[in-house]
């Protein structure tokens, strides 16, 4: 394994929302799992996966906050513009309900623009939303998340910048009502729909029959949908699939587990095997390539005439 392109071999955010937009037009799954970071988005990325995703529970939970609408889209397009920045992969990211009324969502998805995003989702939930795993969800009108979905579309400058729209609709009023949500959306102008908490391959595959538009799973642990792996999803016509909170619950599975170990045992002597080197992590984060531009950058003699 290497690590990510030098930070100037990355494509422009225009190159990666088009690498996005081919990928989600191909025959094959493109998945994205969760990035906290940009050093995690830099593994992703080195792992082989297709695109890195900003998952709205897990910024949340890195600020130490509940996923309860309280992020503001200062920290969200900052952090996302950070993680998009570490990688060469198209990043997308939760923008939640877009942080308020249709003319709030059209600054938030040219914020995401700018910060170098490839696209976002929108949820029809009420603001303050709730995780979209979790009982008590309350929507917002159809119309209302028309509107929402119409300003985005008519706020971004990109074409390319994909908007995703999001209905949490399937636990409080059903899988029809998710379907005929979805639908309208795409009228409205959404490029992909995210249809949340679907159980199982059933409900997928009804949701991909209605709907004309490429199709986002979200296979999230914990939660109400059936863990699907990555090739059943493609047989069913699913076009992307994230992993949301997974490298941040791996990481805080280990973090906790070596936290307890060093207050019990004293030091950390015995988990260093389990750690990370640090070898790997420069090799991860490309330090002889930076080394080596540097050492282009820089290599000049003085003379009397000046420099060469």
């Amino acid at each position: 394994m290497s690590g990510s392109a030098l930070i100037t071999d990355r494509p422009t955010a225009r190159e990666r929302r088009e690498a996005f937009r081919a990928a989600l037009a191909g025959n094959r799954i493109v998945r994205m799992p969760g990035a906290f970071s940009p050093l995690v988005a830099m593994a992703v990325e080195d792992a082989g996966f297709e695109g890195v995703y900003v998952s709205g529970a897990a910024l949340s939970a890195d600020l130490g906050l509940p996923d309860v609408g309280l992020t503001t889209l200062t920290e969200v397009a900052g952090r996302g513009g950070q993680i998009a920045a570490a990688t060469s992969l198209p990043t997308l990211i939760d923008a939640d309900t877009g942080f308020g009324e249709p003319m709030n969502v059209a600054r938030t998805v040219q914020a995401l623009e700018d910060a170098g995003l490839a696209g976002c989702h929108l949820e029809d939930q009420v603001n303050p939303k709730r995780c979209g795993h979790l009982d008590g969800k309350t929507l917002v009108p159809e119309d209302e998340m028309v509107r929402r979905i119409a300003a985005a579309v008519r706020a971004r400058r990109d074409p390319g910048f994909v908007i995703c729209a999001r209905t949490d609709a399937r636990g409080p009023e059903g899988l029809d009502a998710a379907i005929r949500r979805a639908q309208r959306y795409v009228g409205a102008g959404a490029d992909m729909v995210f249809p949340e908490a679907l159980a199982d391959e059933r409900e997928f595959e009804a949701v991909r029959e209605a709907v004309p538009a490429p199709l986002l799973a979200n296979m999230t642990e914990f939660g109400k949908s059936l863990l699907l792996p990555a090739s059943t999803l493609e047989s069913l016509g699913i076009d992307a699939v994230i992993y949301p909170v997974t490298t941040l619950r791996l990481a805080m599975g280990a973090i906790e587990d070596g936290l307890r170990a060093i207050a019990e045992d004293g030091g950390q002597a015995d988990l260093v095997p389990r750690m990370q080197t640090r070898a790997r992590l420069y090799e991860l984060l490309g330090y002889a390539d930076y080394a080596a531009l540097d050492a282009d950058v820089f290599n000049f003699t003085l003379t009397d005439g000046g420099t060469r």
